[in-house]
């Protein structure tokens, strides 16, 4: 039998918007040998073996747009690069990890193919892509194939690289609200929006979370003793460091009392109901462990719940409530909860997060079984739901209830806290029946909480991410992408010089280095993805102009996902594009046109009229255009003022500024090239910049690149 093989070539991590995709994606130059004469269809038995071991691949639509299609295409016979794109999103899919985008195109060379496929996190991608290659060749040769072994591997590198739920949950919310995001290679420190106007989260804290507030809320003594002043109901407590102390203090408050570490936290080392010195001292013992200083306080009768308070609103509020598992003598017990939560994956997250409570723990170690053990068919057990991922019960919480809730909150200093309170009936007021609430929690995790009709972990992050950009702010600082064939760098050098003397903090990544307001803090070539991404996280930069040049384009993508104001100078086919499978105009301007694809809609193209395949590109702008030309005579200049639309030109002497029949007219010396500021200006309108200030940034720019210009009149 013919052995055939599948050769990677090169992988290209694609970090931003690209000529493939608007979000990351992974390109693979994919060399597939002899399989180009060999479609799918020609190949005995493959599509079975392989819809056998993927039937998800049955809900791929492909081309046909409808559930099926690309198993129609694999039975009327397609090609291995296609194939292995689809495969790869099915074992992203079946790992948690959906990407949803993937593309397979051929290029020039007979059996290479690009195949790209949407970044969730890089490795993991690349880990998908390889592993979908030794699927499909098992396929084609009828090989044995460890399916479960390899989604195994690849889920543990996915749990290994992902964020962590709270902060995932955050992400996803910033995403749906459009605001930009970054996350950071390592960690769950994430960045939201951009350089002056950016926010940051840590998991389910924000930059706005007092770290005073955190210790507060961490010190059990400190915080009962605030909230007892204001008349908040708490439980009576005693700090002890000694056994002895932990007795005399129970006999003060009174039988039963809770013994727990004074700084203790998810509810490590917590005895409930101790009454009897013998229980008590166990207790202590299992509480000193965690800490010297050891919080003796009164038992109070009721469940446990769990209100998320967001801001001055609780978001959120659960019950914790004990439910029973029957063992089926095949499935773990992890499986068994996660059935029992409503989930369908066989291990989720929740699932492991609720058997990794304390509360949960204990029940385990008492019935000598594991998140993994295998119930007896038949056998049931009864395990407590934390009030975390409990029963929802928001709409029963008493309002006083809810008020004393977000004023504790308040009262500790937090943005975004879990209280705790513990309630025979959290609809009746809390002083009625003896309730208390037990601890303030920094940092809650928000997904834990039950996702019923509400969606409350979704919610809470919805919250939290209105709380840092309120109603109008998207995160966004004024910015400028620059990219072309030729003139670009000036253009952005020139661009940042008129929004520094606009008074803005201005941080510009060009071909002439890195630099803050006229100020080089890193020179050499940075029109690049790096170079654009260290202007947009520093705090200082208040607006910015970056050039990505054509190469970094193709290689890296932009180092934002949008932008105000779009310009692209001029197109041409560099030689060494060749080398990338770029040799025709029409793929150079489907690369260039992503800097218009990314401008916003109430933003602005600036685009070159003379050059005819740039002006082509005005048709994807989703904002207005601006179009910019040598001439007053050229067609495209006319039609757009014609129209009501804005243009830049140069009429003899004059540089003009047009819209419909308004214009303002720039007088220039005779050895002027104003063509040089022609973007430059155009953008510097679209910003806002006045006229006379502009006319004064030509004026003052150096001289060896332009001379003096002069307001002549508007008309």
């Amino acid at each position: 039998m013919t052995r055939y093989d599948i050769e990677f070539l090169e992988f290209v991590s694609l970090r931003g918007p690209n000529r493939w995709s608007y979000k990351p994606a992974l390109e693979a130059l994919v060399n597939i040998g002899t399989l180009e004469d060999h479609p799918s269809d020609t190949l005995p038995g493959f599509v079975e073996r392989l819809t056998r071991w993927l039937p998800g691949l049955h809900e791929h639509e492909c081309s046909y747009e409808a559930p099926g299609g690309f198993v129609r295409r694999l039975q009327e016979g397609t090609w291995v690069g296609h194939i292995l794109e689809h495969v790869t999103l099915e074992l992203q899919t079946r790992i948690g990890s959906p990407a949803g985008f993937g593309r397979a195109r051929s290029t020039d060379t007979v059996g290479v193919y690009h195949v790209v496929v949407r970044v969730t996190q890089e490795d993991l991608t690349k880990a998908c892509l390889l592993a979908a290659r030794e699927l499909v060749l098992a396929a084609i040769h009828d090989d044995a194939f460890d399916l479960a072994n390899t989604l195994s591997r690849l889920k543990r590198l996915a749990d290994s690289k992902s964020l962590g739920p709270s902060t995932a949950s955050i992400v996803a919310a910033a995403l749906a609200a459009r605001i930009p995001v970054a996350p950071l290679e390592h960690g769950n420190l994430v960045l939201l929006g951009q350089s002056a106007r950016q926010r940051r989260v840590w998991t389910a804290e924000t930059d706005r979370t007092s770290a005073i507030a955190e210790s507060i809320a961490q010190d059990k003594e400190v915080t009962n003793e605030l909230l007892a002043q204001l008349g908040l109901p708490v439980p009576e407590s005693l700090l002890v460091r000694t056994l002895d102390a932990a007795w005399s203090a129970a006999e003060e408050i009174g039988l039963p009392v809770v013994i727990k570490p004074a700084e203790g936290s998810r509810g490590e080392a917590v005895g409930l109901a101790l009454a009897n010195r013998e229980e008590l001292a166990q207790a202590f013992a299992e509480a000193q462990a965690i800490q010297s200083a050891v919080l003796v306080e009164r038992f109070v009768e009721g469940v446990e719940h769990r209100l998320l308070v967001i801001g001055n609103e609780v978001i959120a509020a659960t019950r914790a409530t004990e439910f029973p598992l029957t063992g089926n003598g095949q499935a773990p017990l992890v499986a068994l909860v996660t059935t029992a939560l409503g989930g369908r994956e066989p291990d989720s997250a929740g699932a492991r997060t609720l058997l990794g409570h304390p509360t949960a723990r204990r029940t385990l170690a008492t019935l000598k079984l594991t998140a993994d053990s295998i119930l007896a068919s038949g056998q049931v057990i009864h395990l407590q739901r934390h009030a975390k991922i409990g029963e929802d019960v928001l709409s029963r919480v008493h309002p006083k209830t809810l008020a004393q809730a977000t004023l504790a909150v308040r009262i500790v200093g937090l943005d975004i806290a879990g209280v705790d309170i513990v309630a025979r009936d959290i609809s009746v007021p809390l002083t009625s029946q003896n309730g208390a609430m037990i601890e303030i929690n920094a940092g809650p995790s928000l997904p834990t909480h039950l996702s019923g009709p509400e969606e409350s972990g979704t919610k809470a992050s919805a919250a939290i991410i209105r709380g840092l950009f309120p109603e109008g702010e998207d995160g966004r600082i004024p910015l400028v992408g620059v990219t072309g064939c030729a003139d670009t760098t000036s253009v952005a050098q020139m661009i940042g010089y008129l929004l520094h003397l606009h008074g803005r903090s201005v941080g510009i990544a060009c071909g002439a280095g890195i630099f803050l307001g006229q100020r080089c803090i890193r020179p050499g070539d940075r029109a690049n993805w790096s170079a654009g991404q260290r202007v947009l996280i520093n705090r200082t930069v208040d607006a910015a102009v970056i050039e990505t040049a054509p190469q970094s384009l193709l290689r890296e993508g932009l180092p934002y996902d949008r932008c105000l104001v779009g310009v692209v100078t001029s197109l041409s086919i560099p030689a060494a594009f060749t080398d990338f499978g770029i040799t025709r105009i029409e793929q150079m301007s489907h690369l260039l046109r992503t800097q218009v694809d990314v401008v916003l809609s109430h933003g602005v193209a600036v685009l070159n009229a003379d050059d005819p395949a740039v002006l082509a590109m005005s048709a994807y702008a989703d904002g207005e255009v601006i179009l910019y030309s040598r001439q007053a005579t050229t067609p495209a200049i006319g039609e757009a003022t014609a129209q009501g639309h804005r243009a830049v030109y140069v009429d003899g002497d004059l540089l003009v500024f047009a819209q419909g029949q308004t214009t303002h007219r720039l007088l220039l010396a005779p050895c002027v090239n104003a063509a040089d500021c022609l973007p430059a200006a155009a953008a510097a309108w679209a910003l806002g910049i006045p006229f006379d200030l502009i006319v004064g940034a030509i004026v003052g720019y150096p001289a060896t690149l332009l001379a003096p210009a002069v307001p002549l009149r508007t008309t």
